[in-house]
């Protein structure tokens, strides 16, 4: 799930709740043994300055709604990850941890991004891989090349190997990558996840970056994830509808730790954007008799069409 772009540059903000944003999803999120989002947007100094597009600094206050809604772990790792410069990806780091989220993708020191990122789940040891496409040519700090990796299947590959032989039960990748605004994988992610998900070491791939709905698939027998577009922001509505509708996807996998795990399950839940930037779960908020019904049930066709698009395998959640 992206969060993203909520009128990062107004001073309205600086000391706002932003949990009214994600509140709709909660009882979702939280229902997982591990939810993770995606902190696209580096967190500013406590008091600013903050700053909109095209390079974004955003109200660290955010990260504590994040921990609210119920998501364990958020990966960092986005085009705009040096856009606060070697500072804000530290920074960003550390606020999502100082609400107890473990932050995914980026690092502070090379011995951190030497070391597997590997999570306890239950008991089942879950390992990492996060990349980006790239960075919209902003350099990584000098000297530290290692602080975010930048889109290659081959690293990926060999990360999650380095991951399974460090002990993780299963490996998930994310991509950050995509044509913004288009509904379908670019050849970049389609190379990208034939390379990755040929490999016998990872489990699951799935990614973000267009701002709008990308259809999961199974690909090499392995669930594939395109893009769940955006849960909440306020991208200029008029101009790009789409931006205001998502999902959330959910995968089960069974199995016991040191055996191999097998997806049981991959479900999807639709979202809308109300345009003051609130997440809306629509198929919870039909059951709780929403006003804007219609309009809801029009959103959900719209995305349910894309998401289902390369598979006929998936579950719809239809609410609690």
């Amino acid at each position: 799930s992206t969060l993203d772009r909520s009128s990062a540059a107004s001073d309205v903000y600086k000391r706002q709740d932003f949990y009214p944003f994600l509140e709709s999803a909660t009882n979702y999120v939280s229902s997982a043994d591990w939810a993770i989002c995606q902190n696209e947007l580096p967190y500013a100094a406590p008091e600013g300055p903050y700053s909109g597009y095209p390079s974004f600094k955003t109200p660290p206050d955010a990260a504590k709604a994040v921990a609210k809604t119920g998501w364990d772990m958020c990966s960092t790792t986005s085009n705009h990850t040096m856009d606060a410069g070697w500072d804000g990806l530290v920074r960003t780091k550390d606020v999502l941890e100082s609400v107890g989220v473990v932050p995914m993708g980026t690092y502070r020191t090379e011995e951190e991004a030497n070391t597997p990122q590997i999570v306890d789940v239950k008991g089942v040891k879950v390992g990492f891989v996060s990349q980006t496409y790239g960075l919209n040519g902003i350099p990584k700090a000098e000297g530290k090349d290692w602080s975010v990796d930048i889109l290659d299947a081959d690293k990926a590959i060999a990360d999650a190997r380095k991951l399974k032989v460090a002990g993780a039960d299963v490996v998930v990748v994310h991509m950050h990558a995509g044509d913004e605004h288009d509904h379908q994988p670019n050849q970049q992610q389609i190379g990208f996840v034939q390379a990755v998900s040929a490999s016998p070491d990872v489990d699951f791939i799935y990614g973000q970056h267009a701002h709008v709905s990308q259809p999961i698939a199974k690909v090499n027998g392995k669930w594939v994830v395109y893009g769940t577009g955006n849960v909440t922001g306020m991208m200029l509505r008029s101009g790009w509808p789409d931006v205001y509708e998502g999902y959330f996807a959910q995968i089960t996998l069974q199995g016991f730790p040191g055996e191999k795990f097998e997806a049981t399950k991959m479900e999807w839940a639709p979202l809308a954007i109300t345009s003051d930037g609130k997440v809306q779960l629509i198929p919870d908020e039909l059951k709780k008799g929403a006003a804007n019904a219609e309009e809801l049930e029009a959103s959900a066709a719209r995305t349910r069409a894309i998401v289902t698009s390369m598979s006929d395998e998936l579950v719809e959640y239809t609410g609690a």
